[in-house]
């Protein structure tokens, strides 16, 4: 229906086509204010908070492990829809009041550490316990091995998964929208809301986050290529 119409009725083509047109500087700038800075703050604070994460689940406290283990399992084991509307519409009847932009960081970072910690962790124990007790025999406290010898091989090891977190979340941005965050996606829904053209303009932000992924795989590429050239085979 949608294509035929195309063909067969020429004035409608013509709205279709100055419909895309002009929205697309509006998706461009949600994608420029909104979805890449949403994307690289949160994805900033979750590696941290990642990082944290996961060296309490390999510390030999007990209660670091257990706070770090209750938080990975509650932000897994929920929807991350169900997290935003949570920091965004069900704080508020505790007088906890948190503006879109900030409840979207918030929420994404969160999500972030959880799964990410998990990528860490398992990069650090991947690293031969030969590593610490080289370390050991030098000297080197364990925050010295951790920074100097463990942590940099980690971070080659967790590359892939980590920049596959990172494309994912460019894509996760997108739930933003439904806590009032004006980031692309919600830039579509505004203008087809008033032109009635629901498919062209979903269609339209698709083929835009589709590009953004696109592009950041090649990124992902150069960098794996680059790392590899340090590991002997």
């Amino acid at each position: 229906m949608f294509l035929s119409s195309l063909f067969t009725d020429p004035e409608r083509a013509e709205r279709l086509i100055d419909i895309a047109q002009s929205s697309l500087l509006p998706l461009l700038e949600g994608v420029i204010l909104y979805t890449i800075p949403l994307t690289l703050i949160s994805f900033a604070f979750g590696l941290a908070l990642a990082v944290l994460t996961a060296l309490a689940r390999i510390s030999t406290v007990k209660p670091l492990q257990i706070i770090a283990r209750i938080y990975v399992s509650a932000i897994r084991g929920t929807p991350l829809i169900v997290q935003l509307f949570i920091l965004f519409y069900g704080l508020p009847t505790l007088e906890i009041e948190i503006d879109p932009f900030p409840a979207a960081v918030i929420g994404f970072s969160l999500n972030v550490g959880a799964y990410a910690s998990e990528v860490i962790r398992a990069a650090i124990l991947s690293i031969p316990k030969g590593q610490w007790e080289a370390a050991d025999t030098i000297g080197m406290s364990y925050s010295q091995s951790l920074k100097r010898i463990i942590l940099p091989q980690a971070a080659r090891v967790s590359v892939p998964p980590l920049s596959n977190t990172f494309i994912s979340l460019v894509k996760d941005t997108s739930l933003a929208s439904l806590i009032l965050v004006t980031e692309m996606f919600r830039r579509a829904q505004e203008i087809a809301a008033r032109t009635y053209e629901f498919l062209l303009l979903y269609m339209e932000a698709a083929v835009i986050y589709w590009i953004l992924c696109f592009l950041l795989s090649l990124v992902q590429g150069r960098l794996e290529n680059r790392f590899d050239r340090y590991v002997s085979r």
